[in-house]
């Protein structure tokens, strides 16, 4: 009997609220695997120190949620191509004793998108401009989106996020301030938040928008699993469009990296029930 397991884990603040845990440990116990996930609360001070520990201890890798996703780099030893585009890092694996940043972030909100919209030539409204809009953004674009119009409050990041897009990849993408009641300009066919807005505890918090300009037919996305019917999502059903909660990204981007720490493809099934069963759904 082997009393030893292998470690992954996460590190955000806060982390009391991200389910992340119950969903790969039951994948873990589903395969059999003798892994454990350690989900850990790291104040952005600390993150240098919790790195190099999650060294210290052997850990096979780690998740990086808020707000690390972008200062964990200077902490790696490398980045993987699609993580180098990005500029941000949400899945970290050892690999030959070196510490290599991944990003599945992107590509796990794509197939989750791709379950009820096609992306090719799509016009995309994309709130944020942190770690998570980063990742959605370029492997939005990698999937053919015509156009990514970012919207921020920080002019800087988001121009900056912007020029990755028309710099980086085949789309066009442009800026925009957000200001009070942020209209949804006609011919957009995607809406996604990827702001930390509406997360648990703060379910109450709502987008700065025109809610009258969601229209019909429009795919809205939220990239928040918990609570899975955010503010957006409730009233974006209400409004006739098609909805996609944060829970197909979560188990998409979870079961690629435990694809990546352990070589097993993850019963993405399992995971979506244990998520539901936690969240109560």
């Amino acid at each position: 009997m082997n009393f030893l397991h292998t470690l992954t884990g996460s590190f955000a603040q806060p982390a009391a609220e991200n389910p992340t845990v119950a969903m790969i440990e039951a994948a873990y116990r589903h395969h059999g695997l003798e892994w454990r996930y350690v989900n850990c609360e790291v104040a952005p001070e600390h993150l240098a120190a919790a790195v190099r520990g999650a060294r210290a201890m052997g850990w096979a890798g780690f998740n990086c949620s808020l707000p690390h996703k972008l200062t964990v780099i200077e902490h790696l030893d490398g980045l993987a191509p699609s993580a180098q585009i990005i500029g941000a890092v949400n899945t970290v694996v050892m690999r030959d004793g070196l510490w290599i940043g991944e990003n599945t972030d992107g590509q796990g909100f794509v197939e989750a998108l791709l379950g009820v919209c096609t992306i090719e030539g799509q016009r995309v409204m994309l709130f944020g401009a942190g770690g998570a809009a980063r990742a959605v953004a370029v492997e939005l674009a990698l999937a053919g989106a015509a156009h990514i119009t970012v919207v921020n409050r920080s002019r800087p990041r988001g121009q900056e996020l912007a020029e990755l897009v028309n710099t980086r990849t085949g789309a066009t993408a442009e800026y925009a301030h957000w200001h009070p009641a942020m209209p949804i300009p006609p011919g957009t066919g995607i809406v996604i938040n990827a702001t930390a807005i509406g997360l648990n505890p703060k379910v109450d918090d709502q987008l700065d928008l025109d809610w009258t300009t969601l229209r019909p037919g429009t795919v809205v996305a939220d990239a928040i699993p918990n609570p899975p019917r955010t503010h957006l999502i409730r009233t974006a059903e209400i409004q006739g469009c098609t909805v996609l909660d944060g829970l197909g990204m979560l188990v998409n981007q979870g079961a690629i990296a435990i694809r990546l720490w352990t070589g097993v493809d993850a019963d993405r099934g399992v995971m979506r029930l244990e998520l539901a069963r936690v969240l109560g759904l």
